[in-house]
């Protein structure tokens, strides 16, 4: 479950998503460590599809077109490399209704904290 937090400074609401990740990146070191030439294939194709995309979607010259070829690709070998990782699962998880409204519950919550301490600062005279 995704625990909202303030941020640091207090003006955000901070969703921590590193929990999720840390599994894919040690997956991805176990995928290297056991066959380092296919991985380092994969990563270096997907490189290449995300500097891509990002040149076709700065570029003034870029076609729509040519930017969906783009992340098309991108999305391929992303594809590519989360192929079989368990871990994905766990970078888009799938709340249940209860879940979901306790999530936003905890956001809202938040949220309003951060709006009712920032007016109070604002309404304060000097």
């Amino acid at each position: 479950m995704i625990r909202p937090q303030l941020s640091a400074d207090g003006l955000a609401v901070r969703l921590p998503l590193a929990e999720h990740v840390d599994p894919l990146l040690d997956e991805l070191a176990l995928a290297y460590g056991q066959d380092p030439a296919a991985v380092g294939r994969l990563l270096a194709a997907h490189a290449a599809s995300v500097v891509a995309l990002d040149y076709a979607m700065c570029s003034d010259d870029a076609t729509d077109y040519g930017r969906a070829v783009r992340a098309a690709q991108a999305d391929a070998t992303r594809e590519a490399l989360l192929d079989d990782s368990p871990a994905v699962v766990a970078l888009d998880p799938l709340l249940d209704p209860d879940d979901a409204i306790s999530l936003a519950t905890r956001i809202t919550r938040a949220a309003a904290h951060i709006r009712h301490r920032t007016a109070q600062n604002r309404n304060a005279r000097p």
